[in-house]
């Protein structure tokens, strides 16, 4: 009996393989790494090859540790993946080259040559994405302008996903979670932009077909079953994205819902029935793997980096208490901070330690502690600063908000999301409740195999979410601790504006 999804989820550090029984439970996971090359300044790249082994890998391990299921009890496989990126393969779904990932910066140049092609503000139009070297379609286009044989000798180019589900099922397709992660895809049409491959002078033969999210797009290939350890003829879904995967495992799924994702980065998607288009171009829009949904978005770079880095810097002596108490130095820092008052007595940070995206797209902001008096403490430092990142995270609610967005509550997941004093800052900063999942780390995985499931049957619906990854704790805003930060929203964004032309002379130092 076909009773277990198998979701693969590849991602930067390495593939984790899980699996789901018929009541969405997790039944086990295992983990395959893999190393990123970063050979020069700006470039960040991956062997497809390394994929191809981690899923593998991990596939048999899984099924070995998990008791008493057997590899024919799987009913499908799917993915999610890392986006944005860009695999060249042959014929036989072979890599011509290592992989160029999302993190690799490299094809600036081509993005200045589009620019002067078609409008750059068209782009966001038709993609929902500003023109950027971040994107696969200018990855593909300094191929094209450096390694003109590997080009020639393309037969299409994919994501990593994509890729290792060519070589499982010898077809090549992505999906519409992915493709919109490409500066090539009309959002709004659900096709390639022609008018896009038209400017770049691309060869649209070179792009995969376009299928469904919840589409089975194959079967498992007789000569590839035994090494990746699963029957041939299993069906292989095409999945999505980790960040709308994740937006499935996070159970925003509708209208009305929205998720904030805190680790290192952070980012506020939501679930809509059309694209959000910013006037100002400060978030971005992918098609959700739900039929006729979107995931407008923001993401900001520096949120839980910000976090660990007043940890190293400013925590030291909770670092050592920890250590002896077995317990995490966060929740020590977060006992201090909660003895600060909301606004920190009057101490701002600016969190952009590494530049920014969402809302300001500026790479040379700074970091900074604004109103800084001999009276402040450590304590409030670190209030300051989960404040200030939750502060930016609301100008990038606000501009979704402003747009006419719905948005009943905010769940949020990832590590990040684990303090309830930090839970509290941001039900108060978004005025709204905010929903702490009882998974917060699984949801991209989780997110992938509900997909599948939905796709072979094995589930009803996406609503299975809600009993596979329940609420935990809901945290309502305090009116008091709301509308001081109302006061202080102003200052904080002020604040950045002022310092734009001191971030402009320090980089010509």
């Amino acid at each position: 009996m076909k009773q277990y999804v198998l979701a693969h989820d590849l991602g930067t550090t390495g593939n984790k393989a899980t699996l789901y029984d018929r009541d969405g439970r997790l039944v086990g996971s295992a983990f395959s790494g893999y190393e990123t090359r970063f050979e020069h300044t700006s470039w960040a790249e991956q062997s497809p090859e390394d994929w191809w082994q981690a899923v593998c890998k991990s596939t048999r391990k899984l099924l070995k540790e998990a008791a008493g299921v057997r590899a024919e009890e799987v009913a499908c496989v799917v993915f999610s993946g890392q986006m944005m990126g860009c695999v060249a393969v042959d014929e036989q779904a072979r890599p011509l080259r290592n992989a160029i990932i999302w993190a690799d910066q490299r094809s600036v140049e081509q993005a200045a040559w589009v620019s002067e092609r078609i409008s750059p503000s068209d782009v966001y139009r038709i993609t929902g994405h500003r023109l950027s070297p971040a994107y696969s379609l200018e990855k593909i286009l300094w191929i094209r302008d450096n390694q003109p044989d590997t080009y020639k000798a393309t037969y299409k180019f994919l994501h990593a996903k994509d890729s290792v589900i060519a070589r499982m099922t010898g077809k090549f397709v992505t999906e519409p979670s992915d493709a919109s992660s490409m500066n090539l895809y009309d959002l709004e049409k659900g096709t390639w932009s022609a008018a896009i491959v038209k400017a770049t002078e691309l060869d649209a033969d070179k792009l995969p077909t376009i299928r469904a999210s919840l589409d089975v797009v194959g079967e498992l290939l007789p000569s590839v079953a035994e090494e990746v350890g699963l029957p041939s003829g299993t069906p292989v879904v095409a999945g999505g994205g980790d960040g709308p995967c994740a937006a499935i495992g996070a159970g925003v799924v509708a209208e009305g819902s929205a998720y904030n994702y805190v680790g290192s980065s952070s980012w506020i998607a939501l679930s809509t029935p059309r694209p959000i288009f910013d006037p100002d171009e400060k978030t971005f829009s992918f098609a959700h793997m739900i039929p006729g949904m979107f995931m407008p978005t923001g993401t900001m770079q520096a949120a839980g980096a910000s976090y660990q880095w007043a940890r190293d810097q400013l925590g030291k002596p909770e670092v050592q208490a920890a250590a002896a108490l077995g317990v995490s130095p966060y929740e020590l820092m977060n006992l201090g901070a909660e003895r600060s008052p909301v606004g920190a007595n009057g101490l701002l940070y600016l969190p952009y330690l590494i530049g920014e995206r969402s809302p300001h797209w500026n790479t040379r902001a700074r970091g900074a502690f604004i109103g800084l008096t001999i009276r402040h403490t450590r304590t409030d430092m670190v209030r300051a600063v989960l404040e200030g990142i939750t502060m930016n995270l609301r100008l990038i609610l606000d501009c979704f908000t402003t747009q006419g967005a719905k948005i009943d509550a905010m769940r949020v997941i990832g590590g990040g999301a684990r303090g309830r004093f930090w839970n509290r800052i941001m039900a108060d900063l978004f005025n709204m409740p905010v929903q702490r999942l009882s998974i917060l780390e699984e949801a991209t995985s989780m997110g992938a195999a509900i997909a599948g499931g939905v796709s072979v049957g094995l589930y009803k619906d996406f609503n299975i979410i809600e009993q596979m990854n329940q609420i935990a704790e809901v945290v309502t805003p305090d009116p008091a601790a709301v509308a001081a930060y109302e006061k202080l929203l102003p200052i904080f964004e002020a604040s950045y504006r002022q310092l734009v032309p001191i971030y402009d002379m320090l980089a010509t130092l």
